[in-house]
């Protein structure tokens, strides 16, 4: 008799319950909607819900499926058509402190999700999404590291007691005025060993100035680090954002090469990646009158002004305490004692060290904190889009220092809790290091997206009904129980993507094709080993056996070659290369184990409860 272990019988069934659980959310297509989340500490309440039912039946637009959370509402529609209109209208009437995106409702039962089952994530070229190149503003990260050096500059002209009268940033680098010839002798001495990257000279003009050039080699190695740091700090505000494997990369020396599969709305798209978001905390200068300043515009030359929420005008130090840069974790709640929103944060170890001396020697004194915000703007001027950006700096609180802290502390004072939320968000992403500006942008749309899966599934099933007629009118019942394999191998592939969370794109469309004929070939392995013991004599249960048993070796042997390549491909591959070594590798995997243990149980159960076998189909 041809058995077939219980235990394996009990194995193979409840994997093959699971893929079919697990692969059942590719059933249930998305629905296109409107998203929409607060901006600039508006809230998402009953209010907004009954403003957008409003809005919607007043503009005669069908629509249904709204549902609220904490921090968004959902409203589903029947088609893309009415989700643009809808779209369109409610952008008009709930302006700038609203975000309207478009986007793609799951529409997967509860029952499923409550057991993490979701459909396979697909990429740009299946989905539709926004493809962006975006250009490093390299003229801002030049500004930022002369900025760096004047602050630098100061300190060592205050560390080594000299007296000047300014240190400015000009054209070609910095202007320090001393006071007299013995300040400027020292200072060069101190700058020349102080500050190595700074390539000092007395003025021609002047007898007690003295020009610093940044070294060439340090301005170019600090254009390298911005754009790497933008780099990875977009990386980062995407996957806080929970955008499904975008692509972002580095392309030339000043360009970033965004791609977002699934985001429709470009306007969204940009707020999200433009926007530049970070704190600076500095010291208030108390001893001025700062009404006086903003009224007469005299502001002493330490100090800047800056303007609280309430617009009561605050003047700051110059000199910058510590920033977001140096921020590595942030997180929002609520102030024990006031109840009101905060972020806690806590810095690394140069500013807190910074911050440490600071409230050292400031006990009692007041603190500010600063709130930088650079929004793009996108308008249409003439048929033609205008792209600009306002910056605003903001005073969002003022405190008097209690006592001696260093790295961790609380940020209070902010507006609404989704305001703390979006900060420690953008916060924890880190903010652009410098701006960029978008210079390209292509929307690939889900309709593209459609027809590339229409004809990939057209691939996939020409592919699979051709290696299902050939080994079927080629291999008899033997092959009927191949086409069964090969269907429980598409099943336990689909369910192994969707669980693991993978990103479907047309390369890994092509890795599945390749994958049906691998596992074909597998099935044809075991079928000529079976004929071969016919002929050689051996009983049918006898030939059935050894055909699976010594054809193994050989399946394994083939599939190991394949595998090996999958997984370098999988480990220096990149986007569509990576896509298809996914597909690949899982594939090979899920084939092996059909092709062997799906079949032979198949198998057994036709031949196995016989009491004589006469001859095999094959």
């Amino acid at each position: 008799m041809f058995e077939y272990p219980k235990w394996k019988l009990g194995l193979v069934v409840v994997l093959i319950v699971l893929a079919a659980l697990y692969s059942l959310p590719n059933a249930f297509p998305e629905q296109p909607a409107i998203q929409i989340s607060a901006s600039r500490g508006a809230t998402i309440d009953a209010a907004l819900e009954g403003r957008v039912e409003g809005t919607l039946k007043g503009k005669e637009i069908p629509y249904f499926g709204v549902k609220r959370t904490e921090d968004r509402l959902m409203v589903r529609f029947d088609d893309a058509d009415l989700q643009l209109k809808a779209s369109t209208a409610l952008k008009e009437d709930l302006g700038q402190n609203y975000i309207v995106a478009l986007n793609l409702a799951s529409t997967v039962p509860g029952w499923l999700s409550a057991i993490h089952a979701r459909p396979v994530t697909k990429g740009l070229d299946l989905q539709g999404g926004v493809h962006f190149l975006m250009e490093v503003d390299q003229v801002a990260a030049r500004t930022k590291l002369e900025e760096r050096y004047v602050t630098e500059v100061y300190q060592i002209l205050r560390t080594a007691k000299i007296a000047y009268r300014s240190v400015t940033p000009t054209r070609d680098g910095l202007s320090i005025q001393l006071i007299t010839n013995a300040d400027r002798d020292k200072a060069l001495t101190e700058l020349a060993e102080k500050s190595p990257d700074l390539l000092v000279e007395e003025a021609v003009s002047s007898d007690t100035l003295l020009l610093a050039r940044i070294k060439p080699e340090k301005i170019a190695e600090a254009q390298k680090h911005t754009i790497e740091q933008n780099v990875t700090t977009l990386r980062n505000r995407v996957s806080e954002l929970g955008v499904a494997e975008p692509i972002i990369a580095q392309q030339g020396q000043t360009r970033i090469v965004v791609q977002l599969p699934g985001v429709q709305d470009t306007a969204a798209a940009k707020k999200i990646l433009g926007a530049t978001a970070t704190l600076e905390y500095r010291a208030v200068n108390d001893t001025a009158n700062a009404e006086e300043a903003a009224t007469t515009g005299r502001v002493p030359p330490d100090s800047k002004l800056y303007y609280e929420k309430n617009g009561r005008p605050v003047l700051l130090k110059k000199e910058v305490i510590a920033t977001g840069d140096q921020l590595v974790d942030a997180t929002s709640g609520y102030d024990q004692q006031s109840g009101t929103p905060m972020v806690s944060v806590r810095l690394d170890s140069v500013g807190g060290s910074r911050m440490l001396d600071f409230t050292s020697e400031n006990v009692g004194r007041p603190m500010a904190v600063v709130y930088i915000e650079r929004i793009p703007e996108f308008k249409m001027v003439d048929g033609k889009e205008v792209r600009s950006s306002k910056e605003t700096q903001t005073v969002i609180s003022v405190a008097t220092i209690r006592g001696v802290f260093s790295n961790q502390f609380q940020t209070t004072g902010l507006e609404s809790s989704t305001y703390a939320k979006d900060l420690a968000l953008l916060l924890r992403a880190g903010s652009l290091a410098v701006p960029v500006d978008i210079i390209e942008e292509r929307i690939i749309g889900p309709s593209l997206g459609a027809d590339n899966i229409k004809r990939g599934m057209e691939a996939t099933v020409i592919g699979f009904v051709l290696i299902c007629v050939f080994v079927v009118i080629y291999y008899r019942l033997v092959g009927v129980v191949a086409v069964v394999g090969l269907m429980v191998n598409l099943l336990l592939l689909l369910a192994v993507l969707s669980a693991l969370g993978a990103t479907l794109t047309m390369p890994g469309i092509a890795g599945i094709v390749l994958t049906l004929g691998m596992a074909v070939d597998a099935n044809v392995l075991i079928a000529e080993r079976i004929r071969e013991e016919i002929r050689s004599g051996n009983s049918p249960v006898n030939s059935l056996r050894a055909g699976y048993e010594k054809a193994w070796g050989t399946i394994l042997d083939a599939n190991l070659t394949t595998l090996f390549a999958a997984v370098a491909m999988f480990a220096f591959g990149a986007g569509p290369v990576k896509g298809f070594a996914v597909t690949l590798l899982t594939g090979i995997l899920t084939s092996m184990f059909s092709a062997v243990m799906v079949t032979q149980m198949i198998m057994s159960l036709i031949y196995g409860n016989r009491r004589k076998v006469t001859s095999i189909s094959v």
